[in-house]
C-alpha cells in the first residue's frame, strides 16, 4: 500500500503521517499541554520559593541553592528511570505515572514542618516530574504528521507555559497575603501544583497509546487497532496495513537495556549523540539560568520579596508568548539554525538585564529574554524528539535530557554564590560564553530534520 506521494505505507503508524490534520489532533495536543504544565510550573517554582523560604527558614546562599537544586535532582533521576520506563512500558503509562507521583510529593511538601522535609519531598516530586517533557516531545513525534510536528508540539508547550507566569504571580500574591485560611501562602503554591493529580482522573482513559511504541515492541496487532481507531475519527475510510505476522513466536518483549541503547546511540547516530550530550549541559545555564535566578537577582537590586516576584511576573509573561511566536517558525527555519539564533538572543538580553538599573529596562529585557527563551525551548524539545529511532527514542533522549538536569542542580550552587560575590553581569556574562559554545556544537554536529517523517530522519548519512 502507497500514499499518493508514492511512499510505501507498510505499517499501520504509518498511516499517521498522511492524515489530515483535525480536531482530534488539537485534542490531544491541548491535553499533553497540560501535562506539560505542571512539570514547568513545578521547574519555575523553585525560583519563585527561593527568597520566600529564605526569610521562612534563616537560609543563607547554600540553602537558597538547595531550595533551587532539590527538584532538579529529583528530575535527574526521573529523567533517568521514568524514560527508560517509557521505552519498556509505553507512553501513555509512563506520562500518567509521572504525574501522579508529582501531585502527591508536592501535595505532601505543602504541609512540610521543616526544611529538611520540605527538601525531601521537592526530590521526590521532582521524580515525577523527571521524564515529563520527554514524554511529551516522544508522544507528540509519534503521534502528529511530519509536515505540521513542530508547530503541534510548539501549540502543546504554549499550553504548557502558562503554569510558568501563574507561578509567579500566584507567588506574588500568596506570599502578600502572607497565610490564606490559616495556611501559609506559599504552601498553597505546592498545593496548586498537587491539582495535576486531578488531571491525570480526567484523561486516563483519553490518551492513546502510541503506535510506532508497539510496533516497535512487536505488537502490531494492538498498533493497527489504535491506528484505525484514530482514522475512524478523523479520515473514515482511510485503509490501514493489515498487521504483520510474528515468525519469531515472541511478542512483546523487544526491550533493550540501557547498555544496548547507548551502544546503537553511540555506534549509529555517534554524531548527534555527542551533540545531543554536549547540549543538554550547556542548555540549562542558556535556559533555566535566568528562570531560576531572575528573582533572586531582583532581590540582589534592591527591590523586596514582593516586588521582585511582580516584576518576575511581568517578565515571565514571555515565556507563553515566546512560545506562541515559535509556532509559525518551527516549520519555516530549520531547527538547528532556529535553536543558534534564539540562543544568542538569549545571550544578548540576557546581559541588557544583569546590568539594568531602570525598572522598565529590567522588565521589557526580561520579558524579551523569556520570549526568546521559549523559541529556544521549542525548537530542542522537538529537536531531540526527532533524532533518534523509535526503539530508542525516549531512553537516549531522556538519558541526555538528564544531563540538563544534572547541570540544573550544580547551577545553584555556582550561580548563587557568585551572584552575592560578583553580581549578576559576571553571572550572565559567563553564562553567554556558555551558550556560545551551544551554539557551536548545534551548528556543526546537529543533522537537519524539520519537515520530514521521523523515518527519514532516523537514517544517518
Amino acid at each position: 500500500m502507497s500514499d499518493q506521494s508514492g511512499r510505501v505505507l507498510d505499517r499501520a503508524s504509518s498511516v499517521l503521517e498522511i492524515l489530515p490534520v483535525t480536531g482530534w489532533h488539537r485534542r490531544l495536543v491541548v491535553l499533553v499541554g497540560i501535562g506539560s504544565f505542571f512539570d514547568l510550573y513545578e521547574v519555575f517554582l523553585g525560583g519563585v520559593l527561593a527568597p520566600v523560604l529564605a526569610e521562612e527558614f534563616a537560609l543563607g546562599s547554600t540553602g537558597k541553592a538547595a531550595v533551587l537544586a532539590a527538584g532538579f535532582a529529583g528530575m535527574f533521576v526521573g529523567a533517568n528511570v521514568l524514560s527508560i520506563a517509557a521505552d519498556r512500558l509505553g507512553r501513555r503509562r509512563v506520562f500518567i505515572l509521572n504525574l501522579l507521583l508529582y501531585s502527591v510529593f508536592s501535595l505532601a511538601a505543602a504541609f512540610s514542618p521543616n526544611i529538611e522535609t520540605f527538601l525531601v519531598l521537592r526530590f521526590l516530586a521532582g521524580v515525577g516530574l523527571g521524564a515529563e517533557l520527554v514524554l511529551v516531545d516522544t508522544y507528540l513525534a509519534e503521534f502528529v504528521p511530519g509536515r505540521v510536528r513542530g508547530r503541534m508540539t510548539a501549540w502543546a508547550y504554549t499550553v504548557g507555559f502558562l503554569g510558568v507566569p501563574i507561578a509567579a504571580l500566584l507567588g506574588g500574591k500568596l506570599v502578600a497575603a502572607e497565610t490564606l485560611a490559616g495556611i501559609d501562602g506559599w504552601r498553597w503554591l505546592l498545593v496548586f501544583g498537587s491539582l495535576g493529580a486531578v488531571f491525570v482522573l480526567a484523561v486516563r482513559t483519553m490518551l492513546p497509546e502510541s503506535p510506532r511504541w508497539l510496533e516497535s515492541r512487536g505488537r502490531f496487532a494492538e498498533a493497527r487497532e489504535v491506528v484505525r481507531s484514530v482514522v475512524e475519527k478523523v479520515a473514515p475510510g482511510t485503509p490501514v496495513p493489515e498487521a504483520p505476522a510474528r515468525t519469531d513466536g515472541r511478542e512483546g518483549d523487544d526491550a533493550r537495556s540501557v547498555t544496548e541503547v547507548l551502544t546503537i546511540a553511540f555506534r549509529d547516530y555517534r554524531q548527534r549523540s555527542v551533540m545531543l550530550v554536549i547540549f543538554q549541559v550547556l542548555q540549562t545555564v542558556a535556559y533555566y539560568g535566568f528562570g531560576t535566578l531572575a528573582p533572586l537577582v531582583l532581590v540582589a537590586k534592591g527591590f523586596d520579596i514582593t516586588e521582585s516576584l511582580g516584576y518576575a511576573a511581568l517578565s515571565f509573561a514571555g515565556y507563553p508568548l515566546g512560545s506562541l511566536t515559535s509556532v509559525p517558525l518551527v516549520e519555516r527555519v530549520e531547527r538547528k539554525f532556529l535553536i543558534i539564533y534564539s540562543a544568542i538572543g538569549i545571550g544578548v538580553f540576557g546581559l541588557v538585564f544583569a546590568a539594568a538599573e531602570n525598572v522598565v529596562v529590567i522588565v521589557v529585557s526580561g520579558f524579551l529574554l523569556t520570549a526568546i527563551s521559549n523559541v529556544f525551548s521549542n525548537g530542542f524539545h522537538i529537536y531531540q524528539a526527532e533524532i533518534f529511532p523509535t526503539a530508542i527514542r525516549s531512553t537516549a533522549s531522556g538519558i541526555a535530557y538528564s544531563l540538563s538536569r544534572a547541570t540544573s542542580i550544580a547551577l545553584p550552587f555556582i550561580a548563587v554564590p557568585l551572584l552575592a560575590s560578583l553580581g549578576p553581569v559576571a553571572v550572565f556574562g559567563g553564562a553567554a560564553v556558555l551558550i556560545v559554545l551551544l551554539c557551536l556544537d548545534v551548528g556543526l554536529l546537529g543533522p537537519r530534520s524539520t519537515g520530514r517523517p521521523l523515518e527519514e530522519v532516523e537514517r544517518v548519512g
